[in-house]
């Protein structure tokens, strides 16, 4: 299944870096580990920038810069 462009705040985790391996490079330039936390399989790229005190609008930016949108 592909995803609609771009990623926003609503996105998995799990199904973004399913989808797009790359923005793994997003989430461990940030430390975030998502690539190997169970929580990734149902947070969203807001609520889990938002449990690291990160703004999930860089986040967002960045993810799409990674897949090209």
């Amino acid at each position: 299944m592909e995803m609609n462009l771009p990623v926003n705040k609503d996105t998995r985790i799990a199904d973004l870096l399913r989808n797009h391996p790359q923005t793994a490079d997003v989430f461990s330039g940030h430390g975030l580990g998502c690539f190997v936390c169970m929580g990734a399989a149902m947070e969203t790229v807001e609520e889990g920038a938002l449990m690291h005190n990160l703004d999930p609008d860089v986040i967002v930016e960045e993810l799409n810069r990674a897949i090209g949108g």
